[in-house]
């Protein structure tokens, strides 16, 4: 059940206490200007189909809050006190006034993450874009001087390309341990002799004999070692490798010959556990660190690898997204999975995405060497877009170098934005390192990540603009106060 408000929150409707003065110009109050409530809000009603239950929290609560903790990378239990004590965040979040007291327990953050999944947020990044575009196209039309020599080309065909697309990918790492062999295999070990145990407890079966010291004791004897070599890794893989299939071996006869029913979390953990077990194997028999859809992580086996070729961090241990920019500096995410992929093949859809949004395709399309294979620079050619990079063959003799050179510059000067992007996302919005355990969830961190690194730019702009256009205000005052002081 949801409740719908016909009307959001404003300033001037804030119930502020006695004695509490709010500045209006708070960035916080500027932020909130920037998002469409009531648009977003008539959406996200739509998730709610039946009318009876308890009610929901508002969507400005909900996403209020996500936007918050992403700006400051609060914990869930830290972001409920941080609001309760900041009337600008209860204000940014909906509450009809100052209120000492939590809004909601911090286990609802889950419930929130998991309600504004992948697509909703993209919806709502794009409303919120789409929204600060008409305010600024209708200030520019109050403001905007009608001179006809500004419009003498009425028959101008407005389908023609302009505009700038920044496209690149990236990876946002997750919050896990470094997946060693080792121990995967270890955790894999422990987890079936704990299945194990409690299964035989519940059922009264004797529990089988499964050597947990002597395989405890032969991990730690690689764990606790400073130089691993080569053959004492195969040795002690080969070992764990030994008591996992024993302990398989138990879990097949209980479930074959005992008519044991495991839960619906025991058996998706049996899966995943089975298909660690035979990935290592399979490794460790053809002596590989490559296999298929490889499992770096048991609570999370969503997690592949993926290679990104830094010299920092070769491989990365997450989700991969594109990332486009258009010419405000507006992020957009054009792909996000936890497969590798190949970024080219995003290109032609982020092309097509932008002439969805703006009714024309770009003039020029900036990205890396990756994305300049035969196949996208004959797209980009038969639609006219000129892609950044040389061009393939030997060069013309009758083309200006200078000329081409100072073009090729410029590209690549311009392109720095997307990477500019990339650094203040992972460094100030949360993905450089993710910390929630779901997908689902982990793909809205993401989204939100972008979202509200798009409302803290307009937010900035807002806000620069109001420092530019304060000092010309107040010399209009002051002058006319001078003149009603002289009579003039």
């Amino acid at each position: 059940m949801y409740r719908f408000e016909e009307k959001q929150l404003s300033f001037t409707d804030f119930n502020q206490p006695q004695g509490l003065q709010m500045n209006p110009e708070n960035r916080w109050v500027k932020k909130a200007e920037m998002i469409p409530w009531d648009t977003i809000e008539k959406e996200y009603a739509k998730l709610f189909p039946s009318k009876t239950g308890m009610p929901a929290k508002p969507l400005r609560m909900a996403l209020g809050s996500l936007l918050i903790q992403k700006q400051y990378h609060y914990p869930d239990e830290e972001l409920v006190e941080q609001i309760r004590e900041n009337p600008y965040y209860q204000y940014f979040i909906g509450m009809p006034g100052y209120e000492d007291k939590i809004p909601f327990v911090p286990s609802l953050l889950v419930a929130f993450r998991k309600r504004l999944s992948e697509d909703v947020l993209n919806e709502i990044n794009e409303m919120i874009i789409e929204y600060n575009a008409q305010k600024s196209d209708d200030d520019d039309s109050d403001g905007g001087d009608n001179n006809d020599c500004n419009n003498t080309d009425d028959t101008s065909d407005s389908s023609a390309n302009s505009g700038t697309l920044i496209l690149d990918a990236t990876c946002a790492p997750q919050n896990i341990k470094y997946p060693q062999d080792i121990e995967l295999l270890n955790e894999t070990r422990e987890k079936l002799e704990d299945m194990l145990c409690r299964i035989s407890d519940e059922y009264g079966f004797y529990r089988p004999r499964m050597y947990k010291k002597n395989a405890r004791k032969d991990y730690l004897a690689l764990a606790k070692c400073r130089k691993r070599g080569a053959k004492k890794i195969r040795k002690a893989i080969k070992k764990q490798l030994q008591y996992i299939r024993r302990d398989l071996g138990y879990m097949d006869n209980l479930l074959e010959n005992n008519n044991v029913i495991l839960s619906t979390s025991d058996s998706e953990l049996l899966d995943i556990l089975t298909t660690v077990y035979e990935q290592q194997r399979y490794m460790f028999e053809n002596n590989t660190h490559t296999v298929e859809n490889r499992i770096v992580s048991i609570s999370q086996p969503y997690i592949r690898p993926i290679v990104r070729g830094k010299a920092k961090s070769p491989v990365e241990f997450g989700a991969k997204l594109d990332l486009s920019v258009d010419e405000i500096g507006m992020c957009r995410l054009e792909k996000l999975s936890f497969d590798a992929y190949n970024e080219s093949a995003v290109l032609k859809t982020a092309i097509e995405n932008y002439k969805q949004r703006t009714g024309h395709y770009p003039e020029r399309v900036l990205v890396d060497q990756i994305y300049r294979n035969r196949e996208n620079i004959s797209f980009c050619n038969s639609l006219c877009i000129r892609i950044s990079g040389k061009k393939l063959g030997r060069p013309k003799k009758d083309v200006d170098t200078k000329a081409e050179k100072k073009t090729a510059y410029q590209d690549n000067t311009d392109r720095i934005e997307v990477e500019r992007k990339f650094s203040l996302a992972k460094r100030k919005f949360g993905l450089g390192l993710l910390l929630t355990k779901r997908e689902d969830t982990t793909k809205a961190s993401i989204v939100l990540s972008i979202i509200a690194m798009n409302v803290d730019r307009l937010a900035a702009l807002l806000l620069r603009l109001f420092e530019f256009v304060l000092p010309f205000f107040n010399f209009g005052v002051q002058n006319r106060d001078v003149l009603e002081m002289t009579g003039c």
